[in-house]
């Protein structure tokens, strides 16, 4: 069974057993999740919308932050500059069940 879900504006496609990194979910690592479904496959029965009865649960497996990305703005013969970075907050996550 597949299902597409939709977690922190992002949709991503899932199966069972699945382990992705999503945007920042609130929660402690081991704590369960239910996941908004917007479309599910099942053996060839697809369902779109309103018409999907399907919940996602999942797990947090654990809470990372990404690489760091840096901005780095220079006038050149001003004397100006710049630099600023950011780590961006993602949440581990493993498809336990998709029923």
């Amino acid at each position: 069974m597949i299902a597409v879900i939709k977690v922190g504006g992002q949709q991503y496609k899932v199966e069972k057993d699945q382990t992705l990194y999503v945007p920042r979910v609130e929660g402690n690592a081991g704590d369960n999740v239910e996941l908004e479904v917007l479309l599910a496959d099942a053996d060839g029965k697809l369902s779109v919308g309103s018409a999907v009865k399907t919940k996602v649960q999942a797990e947090i497996v654990d809470h990372v932050k990404g690489d760091t990305v840096i901005a780095y703005k220079q006038k050149r013969r001003k004397g100006f500059h710049k630099k600023k970075g950011h780590r961006t907050a993602y949440t581990k996550i493993k498809v336990t069940s998709i029923a």
